[in-house]
This record gives structure tokens, C-alpha cells and sequence, in this order.
């Protein structure tokens, strides 16, 4: 018997185990076994074997050496790559660009700090198979940090091409910011801000996204922690004015950014369209003004309305039964809240021991106790030298009440261009910024703390976070149907009684978060729990015979099904 290798034209050799046999004076080949699937170490052993050689016992004659783990490595280089976002980072290959590779593709899969990430790249201390991927070799925190100073000079010609993919003339703009913490006290963008993770004690910067109506990334800017929300907006405008060339596009902002003085000193002049709401002070005004009556709801949930206020502009009134009951029961908790907390001023007063004494600081604690809630305008209040009471402001919370559920968008689109049902469906596009928002801040790349104390590094941080979420995006929408993600919201969208309504989930989409399987009978998964599964998938270093190679282990079902999804091979 022998291992006889048959070249095929187009396709790889097969490898046949055969056996020769003389009839007569030809010589007559037997295929015994078909070993073209046979990896090669299995058949250089079997060539051993077949040649009378001692072979040793396996776990003599193979030793591997070192594993690392490589599928969520080769999932995620695989997706950068299909998305041409090494040419969008540069043209040339450079050891700048992988680096900036690599700090994008481990911010998806293990978000750390730098030095963290260059021990995770570094061959001695590799966490996974990222660095030999690249072919990085050694790598140390001052070039990552080089690299940093690199992309940020690069960030107007990135976000430019990006632009140029996914925006165009007359499409929806979505823009939104938030805000992160930082540890340390030199950065000269941090300041102290509205926090929206609840750490006003830390130093704070500011980030707007700006995004395609899908919730793909497009560009993004760091502000200092104490910028308002509105004055963020001109530079958006400038953007999308002079660096992307886009003549017409609606931007789409919350009440709190699009103000009256935003929308006339930095759209209307700019020629832009735009789609905001209004506040709750001029949704009062509306109403009590006769502009808006509360019985146009009674048998519908949207109105339009016009206003001489908003001349040019369209009202659309909404709304929303659930929302009114979730304001209503968070004031009524909250009002408990400050009761409690006020009532203990109260007692100060009245105890036996002493006891709170003088206007002002009683006053101080009534203060204190109500700057959490912010509740003060649903109170009335009666502070006198050695006493103090309070009482609800019934009139006032009625009058807020009858308002609960209810919200009023404004835009400058006409409706030829875009329906009042579709305005509201674009408005509460701005969904996709937040969640996009809870992804780079919490969920997957935890770009919060941030330890950097130069400015520059600060941004280019945050820029490299947002090219992480592009991909990241596109990963998930490739592996939806093995996530808990609706692989069919059109399906969803059907169900809905009204576009003011709350989303609702397709069919497929509760079976799947019911049975958590697939149609296929496969797990589902959260994204980074999917990642976690195609990380199991090894590269080994195999020692045998005297040589070193590697060998990739066997893939599951699953992480076919994956790499199939993401059209990409396993194999870097």
C-alpha cells in the first residue's frame, strides 16, 4: 500500500490510499480510501507507517506548543477588510495602519487601555491571535500612541470617504451627543458638566455622532465637558456644508440641541432642512394659546397642526398612551421621593434636641433635599425661623399631567417630501444614535474611563472607538439571524397600530428570544457572547518530526454558520 497523489486541473490533487497489483505483466492500481481531506501531519504519519518506520505515540510525535485564540480574531479582521476600511485608513499598507488596525479590531474584542492592548498584541503575552494576524512582531505603547497622533490626522479624510459612502444629497442626517468621564484632572478638554452617567464629581468631554438614517457612523467630534448641547451644532453644519459638500440633507436632532436660535442662526441660514421637537414650555404655550386642542387625541394619535409662531414650518402633534402612563407613574414616584426627603427638614424642626433653626438654613436643606429630583416646582413651600411645611402644588402637577404622553415635532420638510407619518418614523430614527451611544459606552467598546491626557489622543481615542462601532455595525446586521437582533423589522413595523406606537418585534424575532434558537435549530447570541463562542476556535503551534506549523482547529456548525454570514474564511 502507498499514498499516491492525483493532480486535478482545476481543483486541489486527490490524495489516494492505493494498493498495486500485478495481472499478468500490467500492473493494476486499487484505490482503497480517499484521503484528500486528511490533514497533512495525519498523512506524513501514515507515510511512516506504510513505510515500515517506528512511530512514536502521538502525544510524543505531535506537541502543540501553544494555542491562541483566533476565530473572533479572523471574524473581525475578515469584516474590517470586506468593508475596505484599511484603504479608507490609507491607501498604502504602512506599520501605522496596522496598528491602527489592530487597536480598531481590539476594541471589539477585549476594549482595554493601551498598555493592556500592546500586552495583548506583544508575541510573549498574546492574548490572542490578533498581533500574528498582522504580522506586528513587537509592538510597544509609544508606537500605539504614534499611531494614535497618526489617525487623527487623518480624521477629515476618513470621515470625508465615509461621508461619500453613506451620505448624499437631500438624506437624513441623525446627530446626537452624549457624554464620558474621565480619570485625572489635566486633559484640557475635560471640564466639570452635565453628566449623563451620573459621575458629575468627574471631569467630563462631550462627543456628537453624526450617522446615516441607519445608524451607520459617519463622523464624530469631542467637545469640552461643559459645551451645551445647541452650541455643538454649527460645527455639524460646517461639516456637512464645507467638508462633505452636501447642499441638502435634514438634520435630525432632539428639542434639547435644534433650538429656535440653533435652527435660525445655523440651518435656516445654511439652506438645511430639519426635523426636532418641541419643549415642553412652548407645547404649553401651544395649548393654552388655543393652538393645540387636546381633544384633536380622542380619536387619533397624530395631528397636524400650524401655528403662526412656526410660519414656513409643520406641526405634528403625537400622542403616545404609554408614554403618559410612564410619566406619570415616574412623577408620582419621585414626588414620593421628595416627600420623604422633606419631611425629614421638617422633623429637624420640630426635635427636642437641636433642632434646624433659621430661614436660611432650613432653606439650604429644603435645597438639598430636592436638587436630585429637581420636583421643587410641584411644591409649595412655608420656611419660617423655627418651622417648616410644604404641600403639594396640586394645580401645577395637574396642569403638567394633562400634557403626559404628548410631544410635538417640528420640521421644515414639506409634505410632498416627507408625510407626517413619516416625519415621526424619521424623528424616532434617533433611537439608532442612542443605542450606537450605549454600544461605544457600556455595552461592547467601552470607550469610558478614558485616561489620556492630551487632547489630541483624547479625540483620536473617541475616533477610534466610532471606526469600531462602523464595523461592529456591520457585523451585527451580517450575523443577525444568530443574534437576539429582528432580522425582519418590516415584519415588525406591520404590526404596529400607528407609527406614534411603541416598535413592536417581529414574529420571528419573539421565537427566537422565546426558544433561543435559530430557525436552523443553532444558539442564539448576544454579540459579544458570539464572539466568545468563535474565540474557542484555536490557532495552534504544532511541534512534530522536528518541525513547527500551524494548524487552525475544526470549526462548530455555529462558527461556520458565522463565518458564512460574514463572508469571510477563517483562515488569515
Amino acid at each position: 500500500m502507498y499514498v499516491d497523489v492525483v493532480p486535478n486541473r482545476n481543483s486541489p490533487p486527490a490524495i489516494l490510499l492505493r494498493q498495486a497489483v500485478r495481472e499478468g505483466k500490467k500492473i493494476r492500481k486499487i484505490t482503497l480510501a480517499n484521503l484528500s481531506d486528511w490533514p497533512q501531519e495525519q498523512l506524513a504519519g501514515l507515510r511512516l507507517v506504510l513505510k515500515g518506520t517506528a512511530v512514536a505515540p502521538v502525544d510524543e510525535a505531535f506537541t502543540i506548543v501553544r494555542s491562541l485564540p483566533h476565530g473572533h480574531v479572523a471574524a473581525v479582521l475578515g469584516a474590517l477588510r470586506k468593508l475596505g476600511l484599511e484603504r479608507i485608513l490609507d491607501r498604502k499598507p504602512g506599520r501605522e495602519r496596522d496598528l491602527v488596525v489592530a487597536m480598531i479590531a481590539a476594541r471589539i474584542l477585549d476594549p482595554a487601555s493601551k498598555l493592556a492592548t500592546v500586552r495583548g498584541l506583544e508575541a510573549e503575552t498574546a492574548s490572542s491571535s490578533l498581533g500574528a494576524a498582522l504580522h506586528l512582531g513587537a509592538v510597544g505603547e509609544d508606537e500605539l500612541y504614534q499611531a494614535m497622533d497618526w489617525l487623527l490626522e487623518r480624521q477629515e479624510a476618513i470621515e470625508k470617504q465615509l461621508a461619500r459612502r453613506h451620505l448624499e444629497h437631500g438624506s437624513l442626517v441623525l446627530y446626537d451627543l452624549t457624554s464620558t468621564y474621565f480619570e485625572g484632572r489635566h486633559c484640557p478638554l475635560a471640564r466639570y458638566g452635565h453628566s449623563r452617567d451620573e459621575r458629575a464629581a468627574n471631569l467630563q468631554i462631550v462627543f456628537g455622532l453624526l450617522t446615516d438614517p441607519a445608524g451607520r457612523p459617519v463622523a464624530v467630534e469631542v467637545f469640552e465637558g461643559n459645551t451645551a448641547d445647541p452650541k455643538t451644532v454649527a460645527a455639524q453644519v460646517e461639516k456637512l456644508r464645507r467638508r462633505f459638500h452636501l447642499e441638502r440633507v435634514i438634520v435630525v436632532g432632539d428639542r434639547g440641541m435644534l433650538t429656535s436660535a440653533r435652527i435660525e442662526a445655523d440651518l435656516r441660514g445654511a439652506g438645511l432642512d430639519w426635523i426636532t421637537a418641541l419643549r415642553s414650555a412652548q407645547i404649553r404655550c401651544l395649548v393654552d394659546g388655543g393652538g393645540l386642542q387636546l381633544s384633536l387625541f380622542d380619536e387619533q394619535d397624530l395631528a397636524e397642526i400650524a401655528h403662526p409662531d412656526y410660519a414656513g414650518e409643520r406641526l405634528i402633534a403625537c400622542r403616545n398612551p404609554l408614554l403618559g402612563e410612564e410619566r406619570a407613574r415616574k412623577r408620582q414616584e419621585l414626588l414620593a421621593a421628595c416627600e420623604q426627603r422633606l419631611e425629614k427638614v421638617s422633623a429637624a424642626t420640630r426635635r427636642q434636641q437641636r433642632p434646624l433653626r433659621g430661614k436660611e438654613r432650613i432653606g439650604l436643606a429644603v435645597g438639598k433635599a430636592l436638587g436630585r429630583y429637581h420636583m421643587e416646582k410641584h411644591f409649595l413651600f412655608s420656611i419660617e425661623e423655627d418651622r417648616f411645611s410644604y404641600a403639594r402644588n396640586q394645580a401645577g402637577i395637574e396642569q403638567e399631567a394633562a400634557l403626559d404622553g404628548i410631544y410635538v415635532l417640528r420640521t421644515s420638510v414639506g409634505e410632498q417630501t416627507l408625510s407626517a407619518q413619516e416625519t415621526v418614523r424619521q424623528y424616532k430614527r434617533l433611537s439608532v444614535v442612542e443605542r450606537a451611544f450605549r454600544s461605544l459606552k457600556s455595552v461592547d467598546l467601552k470607550v469610558r474611563p478614558i485616561y489620556h491626557h492630551l487632547a489630541g489622543r483624547v479625540r483620536a481615542h473617541i475616533l477610534l472607538c466610532m471606526l469600531a462601532y462602523y464595523v461592529e455595525w456591520h457585523m451585527k446586521q451580517a450575523l443577525a439571524p444568530l443574534l437576539f437582533l429582528d432580522e425582519q423589522p418590516e415584519a415588525g413595523e406591520a404590526l404596529r397600530a400607528s407609527v406614534v406606537a411603541p416598535a413592536q418585534r417581529s414574529p420571528a424575532a419573539l421565537r427566537k428570544l422565546d426558544t433561543h434558537r435559530t430557525e436552523d435549530g443553532l444558539p442564539v447570541h448576544s454579540f459579544q457572547t458570539l464572539l466568545a463562542d468563535l474565540a474557542t476556535l484555536t490557532r495552534n503551534q504544532v511541534q512534530a518530526a522536528g518541525r513547527s506549523f500551524e494548524m487552525i482547529s475544526k470549526p462548530t456548525l455555529l462558527q461556520r454558520c458565522a463565518f458564512e454570514l460574514l463572508g469571510v474564511a477563517p483562515a488569515l
